[in-house]
């Protein structure tokens, strides 16, 4: 059997596999290069699985899309939706990701502020998250801002994290990297938007702080949270308290 015979019934084998074990099998390069491990970083970011992940959830340039048309070059657009982080791009264009968003009672939308942006950040939880899951003191440890977890390998936070401001305070949500990147593409968070680790690295050096964030569902300039019954508190209960302004969501 010749090279393109054994090609062909490899990619028709593939495609009765199912999607997933197709995109496995055929390897489109321009998607998958940027899911390599990377050796530049402090800590390790392993390459990807990207048989666990729909294609669809990968990094690509995108063209027309209605839902981002409306805003300038350098706003990130979410569409929990689908599941979907634009990074507007000028003439039309945008940067698209596949993201993880808020499970029931955690959904969120509106408009925000990127207001900083940290590499391997620490994480703060907030004592509603140690109430509901107690068991996540025994990973903590005391330091500068508080019971929480320095930045790195285990840090749920991932990579990179931006931080979201409204109104001049903290949102307590964020845009972060994740150590579960077959998670991209469901309703997974406590409210953050979670990207593969090597998106969110791409994603932060290309804004900077004051950069407009625009989470789809709700009216121009209007965050909305809603509550579940893990007993997350409204968010205006949140930022009024003090401590928990240095604190992030998971």
């Amino acid at each position: 059997m010749d090279l393109t015979r054994r090609r062909s019934f490899a990619i028709a084998a593939a495609c009765l596999l199912g999607p997933r074990a197709a995109w496995a099998a055929l390897h489109d390069p321009a998607l998958t290069a940027p899911y390599r491990a990377l050796a530049s970083e402090p800590f390790p970011v392993p390459a990807i699985d990207l048989s666990r992940i729909k294609p669809e959830f990968l990094r690509r340039e995108v063209q027309g899309v209605e839902a981002v048309s409306r805003e300038p070059p350098g706003t990130i657009v979410v569409d929990p939706a689908k599941h979907f982080l634009y990074l507007i791009q000028p003439g039309g264009a945008a940067i698209r990701y596949g993201v993880g968003v808020g499970r029931s009672g955690f959904a969120w939308s509106g408009a925000a502020t990127v207001n900083s942006k940290q590499a391997w950040p620490d994480w703060y939880p907030p004592k509603e998250m140690f109430e509901r899951q107690p068991y996540l003191r025994r990973a903590m440890r005391k330091m500068r801002l508080g019971i929480g977890m320095p930045g790195g390998v285990g840090n749920p936070l991932g990579a990179r994290a931006l931080y979201l401001w409204q109104d001049n305070r903290d949102t307590l949500f964020r845009i972060h990297g994740t150590l579960e990147p077959w998670t991209i593409g469901s309703n997974v968070s406590s409210g953050c938007i979670r990207m593969i680790n090597q998106d969110v690295i791409d994603l932060y050096e290309r804004v900077e702080p004051g950069a407009r964030v625009v989470v789809l569902g709700a009216p121009e300039g209007v965050i909305v949270t809603s509550r579940g019954g893990d007993g997350l508190p409204p968010l205006h209960q949140l930022v009024r308290d003090p401590g928990a302004l240095a604190r992030g969501l998971w």
